[in-house]
């Protein structure tokens, strides 16, 4: 099943909203994703970002408490002999550390799994971040393997990603 970024629907959790991104959301995403503790974690952002189109990728904006506090996305591979959904988020400084991370990730997963009838699912954080790891395997996710010399910092050095994947019988709501 194809999915459309365009007709995302609202995602609702006890304390999130996941609302589809728009472009009245574009500054305070922006400065969040500048925020030394989230860019730690995500390359900066193109000057186009978030307006910049991503096809196959459906990308929410997440509200505590009707304030925006940060950013979600998944996307699909269609091939049906691979069929999955990745998925990625940041949250700013101020949100972290409070379950909202694992909230996020929960409402995104049963949404792929339920309504889109996703049986895997994949992230891949890089190995030293420990909260991002935490938060995932509280979810269910498992670790599949270290994927060496991954993402490229911002000084040019590389970091290795770990590859996580949850089997939707294995999710943990």
């Amino acid at each position: 099943m194809a999915h459309s970024p365009e007709l995302a629907p609202e995602l609702r959790g006890p304390r999130v909203l996941l609302t589809p991104l728009t472009a009245e959301h574009r500054t305070r995403l922006r400065e969040i994703h500048r925020e030394p503790e989230v860019r730690r974690w995500w390359q900066m952002p193109d000057d186009d970002w978030p307006d910049a189109a991503e096809p196959n990728t459906t990308r929410y904006t997440v509200l505590a408490d009707g304030v925006i506090v940060g950013y979600a996305q998944w996307y699909a591979e269609p091939d049906p002999e691979y069929r999955r959904a990745g998925l990625d988020l940041f949250l700013s400084a101020a949100a972290q550390g409070r379950g909202l991370g694992t909230e996020v990730v929960r409402v995104l997963c049963a949404h792929l799994i339920d309504d889109h009838h996703h049986h895997r699912l994949v992230i891949d954080p890089t190995v030293s971040n420990t909260a991002a790891i935490g938060c995932y395997r509280k979810v269910g996710f498992r670790d599949v393997g270290v994927m060496r010399e991954y993402a490229m910092r911002h000084d040019g050095s590389w970091d290795d990603g770990l590859l996580m994947d949850l089997l939707a019988r294995e999710f943990v709501r």
